[in-house]
């Protein structure tokens, strides 16, 4: 009453027997989601105030709106003479300011500072 025989062959068998070598190699990884690889060492990047986007923590709201002037004028000025399209949220500084506290007074003067040297560096082409 055998409905069917099984039978192994020996390279199944060894097959079976076959051990996997692994190897694993550590791994740099500066942006991994293990907090960048410094928070060991006293660095927290995900505080505004030891982070990565430190530069966007004010003391004051004036203070907000001297940088976020500078940043906007220089880089519209620099997107202008590139004859880039105006676009003030494409910069990296527009992006990273909500980390920081005064984001919207940032962003608001960055703005308006992008505006007026995209203005400025435009008058250049010609």
């Amino acid at each position: 009453m055998l409905a069917g025989i099984a039978f192994i062959s020996p390279s199944s068998v060894q097959a079976q027997r076959r051990r996997r070598i692994v190897v694993v190699r550590p791994i740099y990884r500066p942006f991994g989601p293990w907090g960048y690889g410094y928070r060991w060492w006293g660095y927290d990047p995900w505080s505004p105030y030891g982070g990565m986007y430190r530069q966007y923590v004010f003391s004051n709201g004036d203070d907000a709106v001297s940088q976020g002037y500078k940043d906007g004028f220089k880089t519209g000025k620099d997107d202008g003479k590139k004859n880039k399209s105006y676009d003030p949220q494409r910069s990296h500084y527009y992006h990273d300011s909500g980390f920081g506290n005064f984001a919207e007074v940032y962003r608001s003067v960055f703005s308006r500072g992008y505006q007026e040297g995209y203005q400025t560096g435009n008058s250049h082409i010609g």
